[in-house]
């Protein structure tokens, strides 16, 4: 009589899922970061100047304004805080969206590349690249294109839904290529598929040596940044692939760029909200 074998219960999740799942907690500091949190002070307060008039005589030193508070788990899910040490502010809710938009073009075959437009400290990309690995991807290249210098002034007479605009103010949103890419190396994530794109972007992009892109996540803020990353790369987006909004819903100008856009090349497909922030579109044709 042959030995049965002993029953054996099925992981409650996958190596994989387990994974993807702690990064997106980790690159976000979803319950890791303790009780300071990012100071929020009102663009054109007296607080706020005096606060960059400080920054601004110390350019050379990554100085912090922070506070004790509360980990606030609903606010971090959706990416409404600042985390002070994380390499992503988008918080959960944008992560599941950049997980499932990349595993699908996996499972469906959707040829090409993935982009960022505006990488911050590099955490969406960084969770890019960790998506690749975690499912063998190897003929993928993650594109992570940023000034690494912050945001440029407003141009007002080329887009007046910029006129205002305080984005390039604030020294906290220029983290240098180096620091990007040391965040790559802490996750073992710096490798030949991870490709850099230096400057601004209607400079930088129309050039770029993109054949095909399957995600085309933008994190630009601004109306003209958001323009001219859908003017540079659209059309490089395959069909079946995606097109992810960051900053639809914080940034008036930003969902202005994309309806313009949208509009004047007779994209029908439907936007889908995200978060309150986030939004993304499947290109089908």
């Amino acid at each position: 009589m042959p030995a049965t074998q002993p029953d054996t219960q099925p992981s409650a999740q996958p190596a994989t899922d387990l994974y993807l799942d702690l990064m997106a907690k980790v690159l976000t500091r979803y319950g890791f970061e303790g009780r300071n949190v990012t100071v929020q002070l009102g663009g054109r307060s007296y607080e706020s100047y005096l606060w960059e008039m400080l920054r601004a005589q110390m350019k050379e030193r990554d100085i912090r304004m922070v506070e004790t508070g509360e980990f606030d788990a609903e606010r971090r899910k959706v990416g409404a805080d600042w985390p002070v040490d994380a390499e992503s502010m988008i918080g959960l809710a944008r992560m599941a969206n950049l997980r499932h938009c990349v595993e699908t073009v996996i499972q469906d075959g959707v040829p090409g590349d993935l982009i960022e437009t505006g990488a911050w400290r590099g955490g969406s990309c960084i969770y890019m690249r960790a998506i690749l690995k975690a499912h063998g991807e190897t003929g993928r290249t993650v594109w992570v294109a940023d000034s690494f210098e912050g945001l440029p002034p407003p141009d007002a007479e080329k887009h007046a839904a910029d006129t205002g605009d305080q984005h390039h103010t604030r020294h906290d949103l220029a983290i240098s290529v180096d620091d990007v890419k040391e965040n790559f190396r802490r996750y073992d994530l710096l490798d030949e598929q991870v490709q850099f794109l230096k400057g601004w972007f209607s400079d930088t992009l129309p050039t770029a040596p993109i054949e095909q892109l399957a995600v085309l996540r933008l994190d630009g803020d601004m109306y003209s940044s958001t323009i001219d990353a859908l003017d540079a790369l659209y059309d490089k987006v395959a069909p079946g692939g995606f097109v992810i909004v960051d900053d639809y819903g914080a940034v008036p100008a930003c969902a202005q760029a994309v309806h313009d856009f949208r509009d004047a090349h007779g994209i029908t497909e439907p936007l889908q909200e995200i978060d309150w922030a986030g939004q993304f579109w499947r290109r089908s044709s």
